[in-house]
């Protein structure tokens, strides 16, 4: 059986169970789509990464993500985690992906363990139809206006309102949204939770692509160009946020957790 290099990381986590788990499977060319997307099934992870050697010379990996149901156009800490096993593989201190829809994306050695170099997109505030219903909640909508995903922030009053969500997951995977439910935090700036059913993650542990939105948005509002911030989930994370132009830096650890081998049939192809 045809036998593929296997890492499993926990992203943005200083220590292993928490922050959010990603696969990273290193290929030396692209199976077939069908293959990729049932590995990423197989796993159950919110994302399965694969990284080819970019052929092009445009950077030094070609980068695609799967959610145990589709393929994304963004992912924040699948990519993390890519640029942890590539340079832990290589001993390098930068590394950077092609991805189809995201444009070239970088990771880089930093004092919090590495920092990872996301587009931002920008947002608007509009209705999105369903959406607090689904949500449970009241709050401020501001959806995308330009960004590689369809996001929507939800502005709540407080930490404790994000951390008291408790939304209709069948009517929110209807809405074909990244729900970006946020609030000044307590003991950090910014506190959010997420949201993202209607792609195969009901509530994510750390969101690396929605901290690239909630950089410019929480930017303006706090005055300055960097904070803290911690994701509410029940594995939660921590990040810190830096915003350069139109890249958000988002700084964190990754602990190895298996490394192994996972196995294909032989009619992969």
């Amino acid at each position: 059986m045809p036998a593929l290099p296997y890492w499993h990381i926990d992203a943005f986590a200083d220590a292993p169970f928490g922050g959010n788990q990603a696969a990273v499977i290193p290929l030396d060319r692209w199976l077939d789509d069908a293959v990729l997307q049932a590995i990423g099934e197989e796993n159950n992870f919110a994302e399965t990464a694969f990284i080819v050697p970019d052929e092009r010379g445009a950077a030094d990996f070609e980068l695609r993500w799967f959610t145990p149901t589709s393929e994304v156009r963004l992912c924040g800490h699948a990519t993390l985690a890519s640029g942890h096993v590539a340079l832990t593989r290589d001993g390098r201190d930068r590394v950077t992906f092609r991805t189809r829809h995201a444009g070239i994306l970088e990771v880089r050695r930093a004092e919090a363990g590495y920092e990872l170099a996301l587009p931002t997109s920008t947002v608007a505030e509009r209705a999105v139809p369903g959406l607090l219903a689904a949500l449970a909640c009241e709050g401020r909508v501001f959806d995308t206006v330009q960004g590689t995903e369809e996001t929507t922030i939800v502005l709540l009053k407080d930490e404790a309102a994000v951390r008291a969500l408790s939304p209709d997951m069948r009517a929110l995977e209807k809405i074909d949204r990244m729900a970006i439910c946020t609030a000044p935090g307590d003991a950090v700036d910014v506190v959010s939770r997420v949201f993202v059913p209607a792609w195969g993650v009901p509530e994510d542990s750390v969101t690396g692509s929605a901290h690239s939105v909630l950089a410019p948005f929480w930017a303006e509002r706090l005055g300055r160009d960097r904070f803290t911030a911690h994701q509410a989930s029940a594995r939660g994370g921590d990040l810190t946020v830096r915003l350069d132009g139109e890249r958000a830096w988002l700084g964190g650890p990754c602990v190895t957790v298996v490394e192994g081998t996972f196995y294909l049939p032989d009619c992969t192809g």
